[in-house]
């Protein structure tokens, strides 16, 4: 028997051939699978990352309640996409605005927050408006201002101790220490485990004159070195603009002392810092 060795080789070929081209094929399904688009397994991962996502609110008091959240964790630019959400699904309110009021001062936009604040000063949240106008005046070393916004806030919420311990460290920075310590002394009754209201009371006291008794509450509290050495930076300044305030006084009684405007030192005139670490948080 003769043996066609020709076409046994053609076919042994052909049938490599197409092993080839199959095995070739399922390669390109698999490298498009895992190099473009997402493949099943990556896909199922990501769905179930998905549904494990807590859901969105779902009544208007909670998402407000998450955004609130979102500024006490200093999440401020985040609570603005989330304010700018929450209003398109369920409307502008004075609670939104005074949100978004926050969130602007906190990223250092003081001009849009000064005109959101203003919107709520004919609302129930005026005080919150006062207030937010106040701050962002003794933020920019506008000390006379705030105070008197601070002034009209506090009027409106007699018993809200910060308010009330801003409205004092404006008045120590316009240099009016005596018109502080009321203010001051209000707030640190109502609410004396805050830090805050405490620092400006150990102020109040440095400028006063009362160093022993500012250095007894600085100890009391357990003031770390580098708050202690703000607070009596600033102190400086508050007995710096008192000096000024007096002179202002002297010289609109028309009483003239020669070289009395030259004995004021250059550097009291003070240029305002870019954040004031005791009055703008």
């Amino acid at each position: 028997m003769v043996f066609d060795l020709t076409v046994g080789r053609v076919v042994w070929v052909t049938s490599r051939l197409g092993m080839a081209l199959g095995l070739a094929l399922l390669g390109a399904c698999a490298s498009q699978l895992s190099g473009y688009g997402v493949g099943p397994q990556a896909e199922r991962q990501a769905m179930m990352q998905q549904a494990d996502k807590p859901a969105a609110p779902d009544t208007p008091g909670m998402y407000l309640g998450l955004i609130d959240r979102m500024q006490q964790q200093g999440l401020y630019f985040a609570s603005l996409a989330h304010i700018d959400a929450y209003e398109k699904q369920y409307g502008v309110s004075p609670d939104t605005i005074a949100l978004r009021a926050d969130a602007l001062r906190m990223t250092d936009q003081p001009a849009a927050g000064a005109a959101a604040y203003a919107q709520l000063l004919q609302t129930p949240l005026a005080a919150r408006g006062h207030r937010g106008l106040g701050l962002i005046a003794g933020s920019s070393g506008d000390f006379p201002q705030a105070v008197q916004q601070l002034q009209q806030a506090a009027q409106l919420v007699p018993t809200d101790a910060v308010t009330l311990s801003d409205l004092g460290y404006a008045q120590l920075r316009a240099g009016d220490v005596n018109g502080a310590r009321v203010p001051l002394m209000k707030a640190v009754q109502l609410d004396q485990n805050n830090h805050r209201i405490m620092s400006n009371v150990v102020l109040y006291l440095l400028a006063d004159g009362e160093a022993g008794q500012a250095q007894a509450l600085m100890n009391q509290q357990k003031m770390a070195p580098d708050v202690c050495a703000a607070i009596r930076s600033d102190a400086k300044k508050v007995v710096a603009a008192e000096r000024a305030k007096r002179l202002d006084v002297t010289l609109s009684q028309g009483v003239r002392t020669t070289g009395s405007v030259a004995s004021i030192p250059s550097h009291s005139v003070e240029t305002a810092p870019r954040l004031l670490q005791w009055f703008a948080q």
